[in-house]
């Protein structure tokens, strides 16, 4: 599939504004639109959903490994396909571009567009943008500079493509109104933008005015996939949480479920009841944010809480292992997890890990090693042990997580099954054997 990335020196640059803006203004041409983000990115996802109108995916290294990155990609179809990268192109993890979106194009041969937004500078502009076409194995083969006027754009377009030997493919003014709002835990989600169809509109216009839309698209390179996992059916009963206060779910992991099992989605916002399941799967979001509203449903809270004390099986990860507290701040949650949250004003933990399980759980037996990742700004009490031993990739410190009540599983680590899949077929046997006890 025809394929492009579009990258950025950091984040900040106005990468997702502008990519959601060229995804719609492709869609308009009549294209049949794929996207991915590189990265353990929920948000952005959401965003670019919007922008073509079809789930978009996560491109890993990390967390998906060599073979699950193109299985992932194999679930993008399309006409063509566009690849949000992730902070600044050659940002990995540590001090290293391993996992970063220069080493995920190198992997699977995607050439890239720079989006530049010059910082207070002019011919500055050009050497920083050389060093980046020109480093080893780099896929930048287009520049597009952002919020600069039609004289600046002249100025600069000259110099680069005279000194980088890059084709400079236009360039996007200022969009107040497409500016996108921020939270504590990166963008307010796309679902919770009263108008972001015209704000996604707004942008693609200016794209379609500024930027050559065919030379971008004679720079996409042909990418292919590799056939997406498919494990043994089951009959096993899933039950997962999907609204605006739990909306940070791996399309992978999802497509994963769904292939194996039978599932149903519900709202812990909006339903009183619990679809008839085995084993319910709450991921991460925003359930900080919606407390008064969740605390409003005590019958959805009874039910999980019901369902918890009588053995039934849980994975919660992040914001849905908070909900399994007892309260959120003021606010009354399920009470499966005896303690509370709250949210600070700084990041608790953020970037990849690796975690160790401590004892047989739901994810596995005792010494597996699962990759995953943590962001979060909250913290949580829990007077149990805890079961995961979790190190920093390509790090040295080290601490402890993963709260445990019955064959309920929670802790703040996000993981992609697609490169766990030992993780994702030991939950599923754990299920099993649970209801044969």
């Amino acid at each position: 599939m025809k394929t492009i990335m579009i990258t950025a020196p950091s984040s900040g640059s106005g990468k997702t504004t502008v990519t959601m803006g060229l995804v719609r203004a492709l869609r308009n041409l009549g294209n049949d639109v794929a996207c991915l983000k590189t990265g353990p990115d929920y948000i952005d996802t959401a965003f670019l959903q919007a922008a073509s109108g079809k789930e978009a995916g996560n491109l890993d290294l990390h967390l998906q490994g060599k073979e699950g990155l193109r299985q992932a990609f194999s679930l993008a179809a399309g006409d063509l396909c566009v690849v949000e990268g992730a902070m600044g192109y050659f940002d990995g993890i540590y001090n290293t571009f391993h996992g970063s979106s220069y080493e995920i194009s190198t992997l699977l041969g995607i050439n890239a567009v720079l989006v530049y937004t010059p910082r207070r500078e002019m011919f500055s502009a050009v050497p920083k943008i050389k060093g980046m076409v020109d480093f080893e194995g780099s896929k930048i083969k287009g520049v597009i500079l952002n919020k600069v006027d039609r004289h600046t754009y002249g100025l600069l377009k000259e110099q680069i493509e005279k000194y980088t030997g890059t084709a400079v493919l236009g360039f996007i003014p200022g969009v107040d109104d497409a500016e996108l709002k921020s939270r504590h835990l990166g963008l307010v989600q796309s679902i919770e933008v009263e108008d972001i169809e015209r704000q996604i509109d707004s942008i693609a216009q200016e794209i379609s005015k500024h930027v050559d839309l065919d030379a971008l698209t004679a720079l996409m390179s042909d990418v292919s996939g590799i056939p997406f996992p498919r494990p043994e059916k089951r009959n096993t009963r899933v039950a997962i949480a999907r609204d605006k206060a739990f909306s940070f779910y791996y399309r992978e992991n999802l497509k994963l479920f769904e292939d194996v099992c039978k599932v149903n989605f519900f709202s812990p916002l909006e339903d009183c009841e619990l679809p008839a399941c085995d084993l319910i799967y709450l991921g991460g979001g925003y359930p900080e944010v919606f407390r008064s509203d969740l605390a409003k449903n005590k019958q959805m809270l009874a039910e999980i809480k019901k369902f918890a004390d009588k053995g039934g099986c849980i994975y919660a990860e992040c914001g849905g292992m908070i909900y399994l507290h007892d309260r959120i701040e003021e606010s009354v949650m399920a009470g499966v997890f005896r303690g509370e949250s709250h949210l600070t004003d700084k990041l608790q933990r953020f970037g990849y890990i690796d975690i160790t399980l401590l004892e047989d759980c739901l994810l596995g037996k005792a010494g597996s090693v699962i990759t995953a990742h943590e962001f979060h700004k909250s913290l949580c009490t829990f007077p149990e042990k805890e079961i995961f031993r979790i190190k920093k990739t390509m790090g040295t410190k080290t601490w402890t997580c993963g709260y445990r009540y019955k064959n309920v599983l929670g802790g703040y680590p996000h993981i992609n099954f697609l490169g766990n899949m030992h993780s994702f077929i030991a939950m599923l046997d754990y299920v099993e054997a649970s209801l044969s006890r």
